[in-house]
């Protein structure tokens, strides 16, 4: 993550102009640790500003990876991760989707932005996801509606590689107080529910990749 609790920096961002600022972020980062639940800060980019412990316990067996670690950009890990639908279930409505969505309103307010830019060409080098961005997107927001991609209140599949809680569901709460705002981030907590009662089998990392159709393309006609 790029803070810790103790406001030490491990990642190469830029960090606030301001003292007055990065103390902030220091001290919310201690905020953060005391959450029971996976919680975390976001630039418009998705990188991860501030992370607590119980969001690295969620994403603890994930795999190496050069540009998409959950702690480093979380967009980058929902798409591009091998290991990500082994605990985002139903990754590709539930998360990719959502994600993608919000990926291209941000693209479309910082359309300048080499980060961003560097995601888009990454999407368009990868054929699912790609043919997601491209068709499967417009397709699953007419299904389900505009209301569909936003994260505040949305319930979203897990599963917790804690196996006392197994196939689960998490609660996005999106509460971002104003100094954050100002900054330009925003805060995600992940309230974890109660495990369902017949949990169904983790899909395995290679799921995605060797899907030859996303479910929300429609399937050409001959």
């Amino acid at each position: 993550m790029a803070y810790q609790a103790g406001g030490q920096r491990t990642a190469s961002r830029p960090a606030p102009d301001s003292p007055e600022a990065r103390a902030y972020l220091q001290d919310y980062a201690g905020y953060l640790e005391a959450v029971p639940f996976p919680s975390l800060v976001l630039d418009h980019r998705w990188d991860v500003v501030l992370a607590n412990t119980a969001f690295e316990t969620l994403f603890r067996d994930m795999s190496p990876h050069p540009t998409a670690l959950p702690g480093d950009n979380f967009l980058r890990f929902v798409l591009f991760h091998p290991d990500a639908a082994t605990l985002l279930g139903d990754h590709e409505s539930s998360w990719c989707l959502p994600m993608l969505a919000g990926f291209a309103a941000a693209l479309e307010r910082h359309g300048h932005d080499h980060v961003l830019q560097a995601i888009r060409r990454e999407i368009a080098q990868d054929p699912l996801m790609e043919a997601a961005y491209r068709q499967g997107l417009p397709h699953w927001i007419r299904l389900v509606g505009e209301d569909a991609v936003e994260h505040d209140g949305a319930i979203r599949p897990l599963l917790h590689p804690d196996p006392r809680r197994g196939v689960t569901e998490c609660r996005i709460v999106a509460d971002t107080p104003r100094t954050l705002q100002d900054l330009g981030y925003t805060r995600l907590t992940m309230i974890l529910r109660e495990p369902r009662p017949a949990p169904a089998p983790r899909r395995t990392r290679t799921a995605r990749r060797t899907a030859n159709h996303l479910t929300v393309v429609p399937t050409p006609t001959a």
